[in-house]
């Protein structure tokens, strides 16, 4: 009979003792409390927030080295969502595709479209791709590859987006507006 009741007495000092070393035993990390957001104009937080929503094609024009401009005739939209995701897509005419295609901009039936993980530096004021497996940043491009910064310039709602080649030279201009 001794026996049968030291196995649960055994049994319930183990549990508890455990309790105790896994209560007691390691260091109580508490949450580290970090400092409020900087949420006022020019910081990283208002500017992702501003950039946040759909945005229409206003203009756009790809500037090839050696050749003249080429405006694209057509529509497109830009989404900016609250997880730093962006998606482009613009729409044109097949002149206008051939001509691009010409230029080193590959387009899928006069479709553009370019999205990934978008990183905005406040400093330099441009919007960089992250894509898994991309180029990195700086090597040998197109005119709208994914591994060129944008540059971004904002007047009231409208957004100015650049590419410059690696001698600062604009290779596009892209101008669109936020969609109410």
């Amino acid at each position: 009979m001794r026996r049968g009741r030291v196995l649960p007495v055994l049994t319930l000092v183990a549990a508890v003792a455990s309790t105790i070393a896994c209560q007691y035993g390691a260091p109580y990390n508490k949450p580290i409390k970090g400092g409020p957001v900087d949420k006022n104009a020019g910081s990283l937080a208002s500017a992702r927030k501003f950039l946040e929503g759909r945005w229409s094609l206003i203009s756009f024009e790809v500037y090839p080295p050696g050749q003249q401009p080429i405006p694209l005739k057509g529509s497109g939209s830009l989404v900016y969502d609250e997880y730093s995701n962006l998606k482009m897509e613009i729409r044109t005419d097949a002149a206008t595709a051939e001509r691009l295609v010409a230029a080193g901009i590959p387009s899928k039936e006069g479709v553009i479209t370019q999205e990934g993980r978008a990183v905005v530096d406040i400093q330099n004021r441009t919007l960089s791709y992250m894509i898994p497996g991309g180029a990195p940043i700086g090597a040998a491009s197109g005119p709208l590859a994914t591994n060129r910064p944008r540059y971004w310039q904002v007047e009231g709602n409208i957004l100015t987006l650049t590419t410059k080649d690696d001698a600062g030279k604009t290779l596009s201009v892209g101008r669109w507006q936020k969609m109410q």
